[in-house]
């Protein structure tokens, strides 16, 4: 108990920051765009049950409408190939939900090249100054793109060529997912491989790698600018849907001042 109090004892008295990594979650939240012939995922949808009206006087409720796959959103084993024999969002161990997390901030490099990503010489070099990743902790990788959040096609960021927004090499994909003791991937982007990761060897590397490997991936989060590099610890809320490949969350981050 001593622990706990604590903790909220530094919560109340702001010795801790609560920061909410998450994006508003809406009808006019991106999602992903996939080319014919491959099936999309729905938009995010409310509809009305009742609103303090005859059918029901004294409450307002919805139904939900949307994918898995929608807004901030964990990806689970179970959501690629590589990983169809692993876990489904509801079975995932609760200690890779609330773990330490670390800041790679790219943002820099990112706003001259929209393409750019991760090779393993810039953790390599984030290690050099930060010391090594974390054990069972999440590296979240900033990349400056939740700022194009509000706007859909700036965030999406497609031509005729197709989607273009940052990620991870395969090589650098490879080696994080199989050779660190990583529990998952958090990035800013609509997914967790790049725009034109559908022309690498092998197509989306972060989706095969990590989640064959028994990681999961984090999309669109929001406000990694106000992390630092090390010590922070994130707490990642999925819904416990049974069989399901991944789920809307609510992310945040504790952060000593």
């Amino acid at each position: 108990m001593a622990l706990l109090q604590d903790l909220l004892g530094a919560i109340r008295e702001s010795r801790i920051e609560i920061v909410d990594l998450t994006a508003p979650l809406s009808a006019s939240t991106p999602v992903l765009r996939l080319p014919e012939p491959f099936a999309n995922t729905i938009p995010f949808q409310l509809e009305e049950i009742s609103r303090y009206d005859e059918p029901g006087p004294f409450w307002y409720w919805n139904n939900i409408h949307t994918g898995e796959h929608t807004g901030t959103h964990v990806d689970a084993p179970k959501h690629w190939a590589s990983g169809q024999d692993g876990l489904d969002v509801a079975q995932l161990p609760l200690r890779a939900l609330v773990a330490p997390a670390v800041v790679l901030d790219v943002s820099g490099k990112v706003a001259g090249n929209p393409d750019f990503v991760l090779e393993i010489e810039h953790v390599r070099k984030w290690e050099q100054a930060n010391g090594p990743l974390p054990a069972g902790g999440w590296l979240l990788y900033r990349t400056g793109w939740d700022e194009r959040s509000s706007d859909e096609a700036a965030f999406l960021n497609a031509d005729e060529t197709g989607p273009h927004s940052p990620g991870v090499s395969a090589e650098c994909a490879r080696w994080l997912a199989e050779e660190t003791e990583l529990a998952g991937l958090g990035v800013e982007t609509v997914g967790t491989d790049a725009g034109a990761a559908h022309s690498f060897t092998p197509a989306f590397p972060v989706h095969n790698y990590f989640l064959g490997a028994g990681k999961c991936g984090l999309t669109q989060l929001q406000n990694l600018a106000q992390l630092p590099a090390t010590g922070a610890m994130i707490v990642v809320s999925p819904l416990p849907i049974v069989g399901g490949s991944g789920s809307p969350a609510r992310v945040y981050a504790l952060v000593e001042k």
